[in-house]
């Protein structure tokens, strides 16, 4: 396995990335990506978390809900990682790195059920103005494919943050 990283690193060093983006450009949509990322995986520990404590009256419905969407979350946070990687850059996904870098705070109590709900819209608000002010930086170095990709977030955290909503 080692053999392998030193290979892929070594294929890097010989081989530079010429895609029409300044390595500046990159470096830049790759740095707020890399927040990015980390807001949207802590989301998905804290839907997790939320997945495996709630409890009460309402208690089957949340349980799918959150099962639903940290399963698409799951998808999301991989289209991230590898969005920064196709820009020619290391991610850094070790918890360190996730906790340094995220505004979403982290979940350290046992919270009612309609908490839980709020916290996860808060989270969601978080990642949506995230991806937001990510767009309008990534259209300004003329990166379309993560314009498009930071869209296609927005609206999967629209989405779930309306779902949520509707059950408070």
């Amino acid at each position: 396995m080692m053999y392998l990283c030193y290979i892929s690193q070594k294929m890097e060093e010989i081989m530079e990335v010429q895609t029409g983006l300044p390595e500046m450009s990159r470096s830049r949509v790759a740095e707020g990506l890399a927040s990015l990322l980390a807001d949207t995986y802590a989301l998905y520990l804290k839907t997790q978390n939320f997945h495996w404590n709630v409890s009460g009256h309402e208690f089957f419905s949340l349980h799918i809900l959150f099962e639903k969407q940290y399963t698409e979350l799951s998808v999301d946070i991989d289209e991230v990682a590898e969005r920064i990687r196709a820009l020619g850059f290391y991610v850094d996904a070790s918890f360190t790195a996730f906790k340094d870098l995220t505004a979403v705070c982290e979940e350290h109590k046992v919270r009612v059920a309609k908490e839980m709900v709020q916290e996860l819209v808060r989270a969601h608000e978080i990642v949506i103005r995230s991806a937001r002010n990510l767009a309008e930086i990534a259209e300004g170095e003329k990166d379309a494919a993560t314009v498009d990709l930071l869209g296609r977030k927005l609206n999967i955290h629209e989405k779930q943050a309306w779902m949520l909503r509707s059950q408070l």
